[in-house]
Order: C-alpha cells, then sequence, then structure tokens
C-alpha cells in the first residue's frame, strides 16, 4: 500500500435527459435571489437559456445574469461577479456552460466575500478559504474538466498576463449539484464538442501516465478510454447529422 487517503465527494449528478427537470427541486433548497452565469448565444439558441428560466421563474427566483464568460474565464470577470453577488445578496450561482463559465462561478463564490487582494490570495498564494462563501450549482453544456463535480477553478488575470489554476477545499467548493443532460454537448459549436472529448482524453492519460505505480485505477481508466472512443465515435456522427441543413 503506497497512500492512505480520504475521499469525499458531495456534488449531487442529476444525468440523462430528463436531468434538468430536477432542477426546480435542487432550486427550491436555496434562497430567492440567483446568479445566472453562461457563456454567449447557444444556451439562447438552443432553448436551454428559457427551459432554465422557466424553473427559475416556476420557484420564484430573482435573477440577476452574467453573460459572456469567455472560454479562458478573465480575473475581471471574477470581480464583475462578486460586485453583482454583494449587490444582489447572491444565494446561489448557477453556472450554465462549460468548465469554464463553472471555474468563473467558483472563483466569484470564492472572492466575493474577500476584503483584500483575493487573485493574491487565492490564486498567487493559493491562501485558505477565510470568508464565507456562495453556493454554486451548474447545468453542463460542454465537457472536459469535471469541473462540475470538482473545486478547481483557473483563472486569467489579463492585466498581470497569468493563467493560473486553483483547487479550492474539499467539500466547501464543490458544485452543490449538477445537471447533465450529454445531448446538450450538441448546442455547442462542433470543434467546442471535439475538443471536450479530447480534453477527456487528455486528463485520463494524465493519471494514467503519472507515476509509476501499477494499481486498480490504471485499469479503470483504460477501461473509461475504451468506453471514451466509442462513446465519441458515435456522438461526433450524431453531432454531424443534427448540425447538417436538412
Amino acid at each position: 500500500m503506497i497512500y492512505d487517503f480520504t475521499y469525499c465527494n458531495p456534488t449531487k449528478i442529476h444525468f440523462g435527459k430528463t436531468a434538468l427537470t430536477h432542477l426546480p427541486s435542487e432550486l427550491e433548497q436555496y434562497g430567492k435571489n440567483i446568479l445566472l452565469i453562461y457563456g454567449k448565444n447557444s444556451i439562447k439558441k438552443y432553448g436551454i437559456y428559457d427551459q432554465i428560466m422557466s424553473a427559475l421563474h416556476q420557484t420564484g427566483k430573482t435573477v440577476v445574469e452574467l453573460a459572456g464568460i469567455n472560454s479562458n474565464p478573465r480575473y475581471a470577470q471574477v470581480l464583475q461577479g462578486g460586485q453583482l453577488v454583494r449587490e444582489n445578496h447572491t444565494d446561489l450561482i448557477l453556472a450554465v456552460g462549460g468548465g469554464s463559465v463553472i471555474d468563473c462561478a467558483k472563483g466569484i463564490a470564492a472572492s466575493a466575500y474577500y476584503t483584500g487582494d483575493a487573485w493574491q490570495h487565492y490564486w498567487v498564494e493559493q491562501g485558505p478559504i477565510v470568508n464565507p462563501i456562495v453556493p454554486v450549482a451548474s447545468v453542463l453544456t460542454m465537457t472536459g474538466t469535471a469541473s462540475e463535480m470538482n473545486t478547481g477553478s483557473v483563472i486569467t488575470n489579463e492585466e498581470k498576463k497569468l493563467k493560473l489554476g486553483r483547487v479550492f477545499p474539499f467539500p466547501e467548493m464543490t458544485p452543490k449539484f449538477s445537471i447533465l443532460n450529454p445531448e446538450f454537448t450538441f448546442t455547442v459549436p462542433h470543434i467546442q464538442m471535439v475538443s471536450g472529448i479530447a480534453d477527456i482524453f487528455s486528463h485520463l492519460m494524465e493519471q494514467y501516465f503519472g507515476g509509476t505505480d501499477d494499481c486498480t485505477s490504471d485499469y479503470l481508466l483504460e477501461g473509461v478510454m475504451l468506453s471514451l472512443i466509442h462513446a465519441s465515435r458515435i456522438a461526433v456522427k450524431k453531432s454531424a447529422r443534427l448540425r447538417s441543413p436538412q
């Protein structure tokens, strides 16, 4: 035995075609003020935005939006989100999109109530959580980094020309729940969908080829990589059919 460890992942996952139907019951567990953050136009173009807004209104929520999160989320957007959290007394940050949007949501959640230089404390010095944090949840539209069920947050500070990652403490910063409908990955541009598949494979290989140990996780990873190859071929063909002119 090489390592001792304690494992905890409290994120509740709703998976499948009907996953989004669980959103109202999850929202009812939080206060009325919701910060909804997302990328650009895909969720509106394919109707995901309307479905989410319907669930938010159904549960009587007051919604403030932060749109246009970049594929490499910027620290300026984290600061903007933090200001919205404070001004609107946000009870839950709901991130709709891929890993970048969820990473930004975690950055906002951690830093909104920090009174000093959050960039220096949380990303440069990798300091501990010392202020109240806001719960985060997600509706996933692009796969890749598993940000929907981990505490990682990669943020770009354009002013300082730095891109830094931070793994926040478990379990405080894990998303409370995540909605995973695989068909939502067809709503992002095709290049983003296949890039997400490549991203998954690269992260699996990082773990597989890291270290010199031979253990059960290696054999599990082999099975996951084979499954990914099989499923991605089906997904790419279906995506091409859905996107082709009728």
